[in-house]
């Protein structure tokens, strides 16, 4: 976490953390591999694997690419969230959306190891255990997994207007 004054009405801090899985990319890396043997074709012949193999490659880079971490940023300007290497898909909450910021703990069988989205909740997990959880003006419920998520909660709570 990092203090930063900004003009105006005075001093804010901003938390910035990232929580990476990588055991989880590596796992769904592995996983991938039977694609291949199930594309290797009875004669032998390795023609068969073309297709497969470049199935494989594409879902493990795009697996790297944006399910490999979450980067969060909270302050003044609100909740940034960013997937993976690219920074996309990513999803932005403005301080006037933000009803409520808690932290919960967020058991292993509702971790999404990624992003998911319904009409009701967001959901931007990696991992089980402390999360924060923002509730907005909406009711819409957004989870986002976070390294310290009491110091993103307190930074939350101190940039929102009185």
């Amino acid at each position: 976490m990092t203090a930063s004054a900004f003009p105006g009405r005075g001093q804010y801090s901003i938390y910035t953390g990232r929580a990476t899985n990588w055991p989880l990319v590596t796992l769904s890396a592995v996983l991938a591999v039977p694609l291949l043997v199930m594309g290797w074709s009875s004669d032998g012949s390795r023609r068969g694997l073309v297709v497969p193999f470049l199935v494989v490659i594409v879902a493990v880079l795009v697996n790297v690419l944006t399910g490999s971490s979450v980067r969060t940023t909270a302050g003044p300007g609100g909740v940034s969230i960013r997937f993976g290497l690219l920074g996309w898909p990513r999803c932005t909450y403005g301080l006037d959306q933000i009803e409520r910021a808690e932290v919960i703990d967020l058991h292993s069988w509702y971790v999404v190891y990624g992003f998911w989205w319904t009409g009701r909740r967001t959901c931007c997990t990696v991992r089980s255990g402390p999360t924060l959880r923002l509730t907005l003006r909406t009711g819409r419920t957004v989870t986002v997994t976070v390294p310290d998520p009491g110091a993103a909660v307190a930074v939350i709570r101190e940039a929102m207007p009185a």
